[in-house]
């Protein structure tokens, strides 16, 4: 869980976020994660990484993970989430949301008719919310991102 000062502080940036579009060349030649094959020495086209990710830059903030909660998702600590206010949260999807005070990453699901933060690792548990007034979602993760060298 996150100190929710530092928290409101993530989610209000202090500065307009920045428009510039930087655009890096994606290859027409998908990678195979399988057996390997001949790379094509060319790009296709550019991809821009605020198209990719950002839909709503006015609504849109990044977070890092701290914690092995959501594991099962394929988020690790220390990686960064794209996080989008704008986006009406549904069932499934992986929120940042408010509980009682706190923050936390989980999965938004449903049982008997009442929101529940799933965790994606056995080893924590889920939280129920038994009165659904208690629960407030701040944004619905759109992306995670990670570096493998430091």
């Amino acid at each position: 869980m996150v100190d929710t000062k530092h928290m409101m502080s993530i989610m209000r940036p202090r500065q307009p976020l920045n428009p510039s579009s930087i655009k890096i060349a994606l290859f027409a030649q998908k990678i195979k994660a399988g057996f390997p094959s001949p790379a094509d020495s060319y790009t296709e086209k550019s991809l821009d990484l605020n198209d990719l990710a950002i839909r709503n830059p006015a609504a849109t903030f990044f977070l890092q993970v701290s914690g092995s909660s959501m594991l099962g998702a394929g988020i690790f600590d220390r990686d960064y989430l794209v996080v989008d206010r704008s986006l009406q949260a549904k069932a499934e999807d992986i929120v940042v949301a408010e509980i009682n005070g706190d923050f936390t990453l989980k999965r938004l699901v449903f049982r008997l008719g009442r929101p529940v933060l799933q965790a994606e690792n056995p080893e924590f548990p889920d939280i129920e919310c038994a009165d659904p007034s208690e629960l407030r979602i701040f944004g619905v993760v759109r992306g995670v991102f990670r570096n493998l060298k430091p």
